[in-house]
């Protein structure tokens, strides 16, 4: 079999990059080099933040506050990855080690290539949806204000970057201008990979274990189907220690994304709230095409990783209910009272569902993710009353 895994190629690639895929060469050296360089841009965005502070120009103020607040996220987000990687370098051996377990059977490996295949698919759509966000926040906003120019105001045109920040010197100047803006871009576009990648390995992680319960359903059907006592005890034994497997993996999962979760429901609901604020504002405006391509698709991108997580959650509780619903479904009442009193302790045992939490304290359903548009669309009516 040709060796493959759930992890795509371009999630690899942007591990490598940050220094966290096991094995890298000069691991903390890259790492830190990136994590200062998000350092050195936070602190003259919030230096921005502190000096354009003005509560009677919300505009302003939400416009680059949102934006702020969603690269702090960037960044604890990649910090806890990095200071909980090696229960990442668990996951990633335990994914392995179940790969290599599904070469010997066929229909195993069928249903995990199909596995990899729609987790690659989704880790490409998730960045691709990133970066093109991150293009219409920089470059496509600086393309639409300068056709909005004319020629008669082109000379008292005060140039701005597309990332807030507060320089001790003038930046408007070419070539220092044209070399900020570049630079920005190549930040703007290597964080909203890096962010989407994040949002990947989550995805990838979850559809793994549901391709780890197809294959144990994948065994209850031959049990049923054809019950052997020399055989169906191996295979029922099979069965346990695959789900308990699983049941271990998801744990790790749990305690890797917890509490990125949970600062990313915080910290984007206030987002989502800003950049909401900003899109309704701007709307009939001058600047309401410009202010369209780069909030709607930031909105866009941060509503979405909202929707992955708590997707994530339910899907994964959903395939942990599936365990119980199939053995329930399977003819245990056919076999022999030693065995079948086996697949009822399973049953007992799948009813504690799998799941991911926000900071262990609530399950990430898609009702959380209900909630919180909800809490964010009153917060953009209380801020829109107050403009």
């Amino acid at each position: 079999m040709k060796r493959t895994s759930t992890i795509s190629g371009l999630v690899e690639f942007g591990l490598r990059f940050i220094g966290m895929w096991p094995g890298s060469t000069y691991a903390n050296l890259w790492w830190l080099i990136y994590m200062t360089t998000i350092v050195i841009v936070q602190y003259y965005q919030y230096m921005y933040v502190c000096t354009h502070f003005d509560l009677s120009d919300l505009s302003l103020l939400m416009d680059c506050l949102g934006l702020t607040l969603a690269y702090s996220l960037a960044f604890v987000k990649l910090f806890a990855l990095w200071w909980n990687r090696r229960i990442f370098h668990h996951i990633l051996a335990a994914m392995e080690h179940d790969w290599r377990e599904c070469a010997v059977n066929d229909s195993y490996v069928s249903t995990m290539l199909n596995v990899a295949e729609l987790s690659h698919r989704c880790s490409n759509v998730m960045i691709s949806i990133n970066a093109l966000a991150a293009f219409f926040l920089s470059i496509g906003e600086h393309l639409l204000q300068s056709m909005n120019v004319d020629d008669s105001r082109a000379n008292n045109y005060s140039r701005e970057l597309p990332i807030k920040m507060e320089f001790p010197f003038d930046v408007s100047k070419s070539p220092v201008f044209e070399c900020f803006l570049m630079g920005q871009f190549l930040y703007e576009l290597v964080l909203a990979c890096l962010v989407g990648m994040v949002n990947a390995i989550l995805v990838s992680l979850i559809l793994h274990v549901s391709g780890q319960i197809d294959i144990m359903r994948q065994d209850l059907i031959k049990i049923s189907n054809n019950y052997n006592p020399s055989t169906s005890l191996n295979v029922i034994k099979r069965f346990i220690d695959r789900h308990q497997k699983t049941i271990i993996l998801s744990e790790h999962i749990e305690n890797l994304f917890t509490y990125i979760a949970l600062m990313q429901l915080l910290w984007n609901t206030l987002v989502i709230c800003c950049t909401g604020f900003v899109i309704i504002i701007t709307i009939g405006t001058n600047e309401g095409a410009t202010a369209s391509i780069k909030s709607v698709s930031f909105y866009i991108a941060i509503t979405l990783e909202v929707f992955i997580l708590c997707f994530a959650g339910e899907f994964l509780s959903a395939k942990s209910k599936s365990i119980s619903d199939a053995v329930y479904e399977s003819l245990w009442y056919d076999m022999p009272p030693t065995d079948s009193r086996i697949l009822l302790f399973i049953i007992i045992r799948s009813q504690k569902r799998l799941t991911i939490t926000a900071g262990k304290v609530v399950d990430l359903t898609l009702e959380g993710f209900t909630s919180i548009m909800k809490a964010s669309a009153s917060y953009v009516s209380v801020l829109n009353a107050m403009y």
